[in-house]
Formats: structure tokens, C-alpha cells, sequence
């Protein structure tokens, strides 16, 4: 999605209010509050940029996008020049703009440090910033897949005056790939675009850019096995790569012999086990004593069955392991210890008196431990993962501990406003302004269960990677014998078996399950392409109010175990808390689909509720 495109005629005659033709596109076409951008606009493109494309080497005819929204993430690349290379091969020419003056060193690879709020930060280097933007939209957009559109990038830190730092010889294969230019330096970069696009096209070539179907990313699951021989599967960007970045310098610079905790903290689709399995096959590779751990058997289960072909299943059940069994491990043996899904941690790994045992034994086995954390994905009553437990716990271990946010997501066709959209719609974080584009993301309601999965059916022939889930509303009938169906909705004749007999936790993988139903226990920490939902009469629309009601939960459901009895002793705390639990099985049931989630309600009134809050088709 673009905010202001235009040609470089149009945009010459624009450039002295560009900053307010950008801020109001902004919000008209992206829907971003930006207001803190204005005066960046202002002083990068409609000062920096506009001398170089006033400039009478840059290539006339041109079409110019600013603001170009990366697959309706929040990453965007700021300019884009678009025409035609020396072989009249349609071309895009990307520059990351900057206005860092004040550059220190960074003990992060690909980083440095620059003043953000009067404060010295780590950033990613701008040249790797560029790369990685382009390298994203590469891989995503079928335009530039199918018609080899060249990318070119490069950096134009126009405030800085000294390059002594951001062109340090550990950043010159960054810099060769993605040039940069400071203060001082724009006949250079009009050279370098004047090389890269020698012809105009105006702005057809970044319309049908834009137009293009995304595709999304790879399965983690599929993707592991390169993963852990080396290879580069997925380009960090942002807040991803420095994330990255931060653990490998804990497990392989320490700079002390202090224990070291780090929180990661993210939504659905940000990168979370990405970063985790990213790091596992880094580390593994640097020879460090390393441990991917997860409370969720279904990741661990579908990580082995993809990887049982190439790594010995010994190794497999060291690399992978669940979250029980540190308190015999001997402290600080471990080198780093990546703990996915760290929200579904219980209170206890073992019925010892005390706290978080199995927070404590975690942190205590390992010299770097990191959490992956979203506590709004906390589904059953025994989840005790919590950044104030982790916190709580490094503290009473001696440990150092940092804290770093994951923003940008790459799942639901990377629609952030689908996912505020979402939380808004379950109540768990209202907003009335929440909204998404019916053209970012395929949500649909459906009327009827059987052409509901019908559908989920079609979608997984070509890739099997489509699946039916649903709210544990249903007593699990076909446990032990795999006879009689467990899920009935006798007015439309349809009828399913929970997954969790035949295909456990490699539902999401094995290609007959398509016929089966899915729970939160088998999809937590997984994706799909397409998911279909089943919403149980937990979650019901009431008096002009979305409720929950832990009773329609099937007597089978383990998720609300303890429930009951707080209930007895403080109905109020123990009702918020199951509230909590129904809602956010449904956020991470329904923001599981890369590409698209249908969902059919049991109860008409719910259904009606989310019709209303769709977005009207463009």
C-alpha cells in the first residue's frame, strides 16, 4: 500500500508542502497516526530528496511512491524510484532515509547506536535496513517474482557529517550491497541512481507492484530444516533483527559472568519462533550447549516430524524439549535456553512447595535465557508465564535482564489492522476506531459449519496447509477408540472428530486431518494458510455485549481445571480470569491463518455481532 505516488514532474511541483501531501496520505490511504513524522518529512524528502531529484542527472519520467507500506505492515519504505535499467528491465530503486547525526558503535552485529528521546539506542544499520526491506518485499510480491523486477537499494543519511562509524569496516559487505551516502554526498547517490535507472515508466510499475498478490511466508515448519543447516529462510527487519542480534551477543560476547535474562516480547505473527529457530541453528553452528524449549507439545511434535529425516532423533529430543525436567539440570550448564510460547508456562514444573518453579529452574539452568512472551495468549488456567514472574524470578537469581517489543508481524497476510481489529471485536482491547481492509486479509463469516469446512477443504488440496480448529466446547467422545463423532451440529447435518486421538500433535502437518477438528492445544505456535473456526457457545453476544461463559466448556477441557474451586473463594477475580482465558483462545484460533480465516459461530447473535463489525469491500 502507497501513500503519495506520483511522477518526478508531479513531485517537483509538490515538494515545497510534500511534508502535509505525505502526512495526510498517511492517514487517508494507511490508516497510521503519524503526526510525530511531519517535520521528518519535511526536512528528508521535501528538502534532502528533492535537491537530488531536482537534480538534471536523475532520470526523467520516473514514478516516485513514498510511503510505501510493506503488505500492510508497519514497515515502510520511505522512497522509491521506479523505471527502467540500462536492458530496459523494469526496476525499483529503494533509499532508506535517516536523519542520525550523533552515531556511536554498537555491540550488536549489523548495528549501531543512535539518540532517539534524548537516549543513545541501538538501530540497525541503515544499509542492512534497506536490504532487508527490499529483500522482504521480493520474496512476498508475485509481481516481482514473476517479472524479475531488479531491486536496487542504498542509505542517504543526509545529516551526517562524519561516516566514521556507519562506514566501520565490519559494515562493508552491508555497504556494498546497499550503498550509503552522508552529508555532502548527493552527487554520488544521483550517480548511483542515474547507473541503476536509466529510463522512466511514470507510476505503472509500482501500480502493478502494489496490485500483485502477496504470498506469504514459509512455514516455520517447512522452513526449519534449511534453517538448522545454515541457511537464510526468513529476512529479520526491524525490531526482528535486533532481537536477533541481542541474543547472539549474550550467548556468544558476554560481557560479564552475571546470568542473562532476556524478555521478548510479541503478538501473533511477529516473529517470535522465527527468531527462536533463527537463533537455535546460529547457535548450534557457533558449537554453544543450546536448548529450544516450549511448553506446547504440537510445535515440538511437527518440528520433530519435519526434521526426523535429517537430525538424529537423540539430537532432535535435545535440541527440542519441552519445559518440565531443568530441576535436575546442574546451573549455568547450558549455554542459552530460547523458551518459545514462555506465556504457557505453569505455576509448577513438579508439586514442590514455592513460586514459579518452572520459571526459576529455567532461568537457573542456563547463562542466557531468553522468553518469547505474549501473555494475551495465555489459554488455560495453569499459564503462569508472565513478564512480572520472569522479572521476578531473574531478580531472585542474580540475573541482568533486558526487555525488547516485536511489532511488525508477517502472519495474516502481515495485516497489523486485522489484528487490532481482532482484539477489538473479542473485547480484549476495545476501539472503536479498530478497522481493516476487506482487501488485506480474507476474514469471512459463515452460516453454516458443513460449507465452512467444505472450504477449508478445497484450499488445503494444492498445499495442505489448511486446517478446521475450534473452541473446546464439545466433550471428546472418540478419546481411546477413535469411534463416534465428538463435534455434532445436527441442523445443518454436520459431524467431526477432535484431531487428538489419530493425529496429536502433528495435526497441523498430516495430510488426512483436514477431515478432523482442531483445538487450541495442537495450533498454538503454528500457522496455516487458511483456518477455519468453529466458535462455541462460550463466547456469545448478549444485551449489546460480547460475554463468556465458562460453562459451555466441554467437561473434557483441561484449559479451565482449577476454575471451579477459585471460583468458590473469590467469584469475581475467578470469572475475570476465565473471561480472559475463553477470549484469548479465540485471538490465537483466529490469527492463525497467513492468508485468510473463515469462521462459523454457534450462536446467530454472535454472528450477527461480527457481520457488523466487517469492513465495508472497497
Amino acid at each position: 500500500m502507497i501513500a503519495y505516488l506520483a511522477t518526478r514532474e508531479q513531485f517537483l511541483k509538490d515538494a515545497p508542502t510534500i511534508a502535509q501531501k505525505v502526512f495526510d496520505l498517511v492517514v487517508a490511504n494507511l490508516n497510521l497516526s503519524v503526526e510525530h513524522e511531519k517535520q521528518a518529512w519535511a526536512n528528508s524528502v521535501g528538502g534532502a530528496m528533492h535537491h537530488v531529484v531536482l537534480d538534471d542527472r536523475f532520470p526523467q519520467g520516473t514514478g516516485i511512491a513514498i510511503e510505501y507500506q510493506i503488505n500492510t505492515r508497519k514497515s515502510r519504505l520511505d522512497f522509491v524510484i521506479c523505471g527502467r535499467d540500462s536492458s530496459q528491465r523494469e526496476s525499483l530503486f529503494v533509499i532508506e532515509l535517516k536523519q542520525w547525526s550523533d552515531i556511536e558503535p554498537s555491540d550488536l552485529e549489523d548495528h549501531v547506536q543512535t539518540r532517539f528521546r534524548g537516549r543513545l539506542q541501538d538501530a540497525e544499520h541503515p544499509s542492512s535496513q534497506a536490504f532487508s526491506y527490499a529483500a522482504t518485499l521480493s520474496r512476498i510480491n508475485s509481481y516481482i517474482q514473476d517479472e524479475s523486477v531488479v531491486l536496487s537499494t542504498c542509505a542517504y543519511l543526509h545529516n551526517c557529517e562524519d561516516s566514521s562509524v556507519i562506514r566501520g569496516d565490519a559494515f562493508a559487505p552491508l555497504i556494498e550491497k546497499s550503498p550509503l551516502f552522508i552529508n555532502g554526498e548527493k552527487d554520488a547517490l544521483v550517480d548511483l541512481i542515474a547507473q541503476r535507472i536509466t529510463s522512466g515508466e511514470g507510476v505503472g510499475l509500482i501500480e502493478r507492484v502494489d496490485a500483485a498478490e502477496n504470498r506469504p511466508s514459509k512455514p516455520l515448519a517447512d522452513a526449519a530444516e534449511r534453517m538448522l543447516e545454515g541457511h537464510d529462510e526468513y529476512i529479520l527487519i526491524d525490531e526482528q533483527k535486533t532481537a536477533f542480534e541481542t541474543i547472539m551477543a549474550l550467548v556468544l560476547r558476554p560481557k560479564s559472568n552475571k546470568k542473562q535474562v532476556l524478555i521478548i516480547r510479541g503478538g501473533p505473527g511477529t516473529g517470535k519462533s522465527v527468531i527462536a529457530i533463527n537463533a537455535l541453528s546460529r547457535l548450534v553452528g557457533a558449537q554453544k550447549n543450546v536448548q529450544y524449549v516450549t511448553a506446547n507439545a504440537a510445535p515440538r511434535d511437527v518440528f520433530k516430524k519435519k526434521l526426523q529425516e535429517s537430525i538424529d532423533k537423540n539430537d532432535l529430543r535435545v535440541l527440542f524439549s519441552g519445559s518440565t525436567g531443568f530441576h535436575s539440570v546442574e546451573p549455568n550448564s547450558l549455554d542459552a535456553l530460547l523458551v518459545d510460547e514462555a506465556h504457557r508456562l505453569k505455576e509448577r514444573a513438579f508439586n514442590e512447595p514455592g513460586g514459579t518453579v518452572q520459571i526459576r529452574e529455567l532461568i537457573s539452568a542456563a547463562r542466557t535465557t531468553v522468553f518469547f512472551l505474549d501473555e494475551a495468549q495465555r489459554v488455560t488456567w495453569q499459564d503462569d508465564g508472565t513478564e512480572e514472574e520472569i522479572s521476578r524470578w531473574a531478580e531472585a537469581l542474580g540475573a541482568d535482564v533486558q526487555y525488547l517489543s516485536l511489532i511488525s508481524q508477517f502472519r495474516c497476510n502481515g495485516s497489523d489492522q486485522y489484528l487490532s481489529w481482532l482484539d477489538s471485536a473479542l473485547g480484549i482491547v476495545p476501539d472503536d476506531e479498530a478497522s481493516f481492509l476487506a482487501s488485506s486479509y480474507d476474514f469471512q463469516v459463515f452460516d453454516n459449519p458443513k460449507e465452512l469446512h467444505d472450504v477449508i477443504r478445497s484450499r488445503n488440496i494444492s498445499t495442505n496447509k489448511s486446517r478446521m480448529v475450534a473452541g473446546y466446547c464439545w466433550d471428546w467422545i472418540s478419546k481411546g477408540n477413535g469411534v463416534g463423532f465428538d463435534i455434532e451440529i445436527p441442523e445443518f447435518d454436520y459431524r467431526a472428530q477432535w484431531n487428538l486421538s489419530k493425529h496429536g500433535g502433528t495435526f497441523i502437518i498430516h495430510p488426512d486431518s483436514v477431515s478432523e477438528v482442531g483445538c487450541i492445544h495442537t495450533c498454538q505456535g503454528l500457522e496455516l494458510e487458511y483456518v477455519g473456526v468453529i466458535v462455541g457457545p462460550d463466547l456469545i453476544y448478549r444485551d449489546g455485549n460480547l460475554i463468556t461463559d465458562a460453562s459451555a466448556r466441554a467437561s473434557t477441557d483441561a484449559s479451565l481445571h482449577g476454575f471451579k474451586s477459585a471460583f468458590k473463594s473469590d467469584p469475581i477475580a475467578a470469572t475475570k480470569k476465565a473471561d480472559a482465558i475463553i477470549r484469548n483462545t479465540y485471538r490465537t484460533l483466529m490469527s492463525r491463518g497467513m492468508k485468510g480465516c473463515y469462521v462459523y459461530f454457534t450462536d446467530k447473535a454472535t454472528a450477527d455481532y461480527f457481520k457488523s463489525q466487517l469492513p465495508t469491500p472497497a
